[in-house]
């Protein structure tokens, strides 16, 4: 993983740390005595990393120190809230995770060990997630008296369908992270320890891309892949004409028939 430069020291608690590789940028997970356990500070610490990531940062790492992505929920700042208070709780996560998702840039997760809860809700958030071998997933809040809050109802059906997300909740039925490759938790598989480098290596090739084209797949795909058949291709349309009609694109179409571009081949 990078040593480069910290960033947002100021603005971020120590249950968080950020350093910038290049143009990628690491968000790390501080606070695995804790088995990286989400607490408010940690969550507005998210939104306030996402919220002013620097210029010339083109995607985002997401990481956990010790051997766990995250538990989830710290269930030791559970309060007696009134419902009120229970909705703002939970769009406090909202916000935060819609800066993940509808962000600036993309942004890859690292998933190890415990995948739970709030965890997953935060791995769902990203748009590519590596997952090493010992990385499991779970939705314990049936068990626990609560119901999800930080938009895992929304995320994970999109993923692996309601179905398999309600037996979760009403059974506590825990996946492995080869099952959960197969139900479409992650998108890469790899040996333990191998995440990092292996988003380090996905990050700079996201990073490559045109930026216009970044934010037509973060931004426009899922609102096209939700929409009315009819909306969605004008979308796409419109959408393809933008980024067709940028000089970068043009740059790279001209390259790609002057030869001078890589061909696509077989992995």
């Amino acid at each position: 993983m990078p040593t480069g430069e910290r960033i947002l020291e100021r603005t971020l608690p120590s249950s968080l740390r950020a350093e910038l590789a290049g143009d990628i940028a690491v968000l790390t997970l501080n606070r695995p005595e804790k088995r990286n356990a989400l607490n408010d500070e940690t969550v507005l610490g998210i939104e306030a990393f996402f919220s002013a990531l620097p210029a010339e940062a083109k995607a985002v790492v997401i990481t956990a120190a010790g051997e766990n992505f995250s538990a989830g929920l710290d269930l030791s700042e559970i309060t007696e809230r009134n419902t009120v208070e229970g909705i703002a709780h939970s769009m406090m996560w909202h916000r935060a995770f819609e800066r993940i998702e509808f962000g600036r840039v993309p942004v890859i997760a690292v998933l190890k060990g415990a995948v739970v809860g709030g965890g997953l809700e935060l791995a769902c958030a990203a748009h590519i997630r590596v997952a090493e071998r010992s990385a499991y997933y779970a939705l314990p809040e049936g068990q626990r008296g609560i119901f999800v809050g930080g938009g895992a109802s929304v995320r994970v059906p999109r993923l692996i369908g309601t179905a398999r997300m309600a037996d979760m909740m009403l059974t506590g039925r825990v996946h492995d992270a080869e099952a959960g490759q197969a139900m479409g938790l992650s998108q890469y598989l790899v040996e333990p320890g191998a995440g990092p480098d292996t988003a380090m290596g996905l990050a700079a090739r996201v990073a490559a891309n045109a930026p216009v084209t970044n934010f037509a797949v973060i931004h426009a795909l899922p609102r096209i892949a939700e929409a009315d058949p009819r909306q969605g291709f004008m979308m796409e349309a419109l959408m393809s004409a933008v980024a067709q009609g940028s000089d970068e694109a043009k740059d790279r179409l001209r390259a790609f028939l002057e030869k001078r571009a890589k061909k696509v081949t077989e992995f």
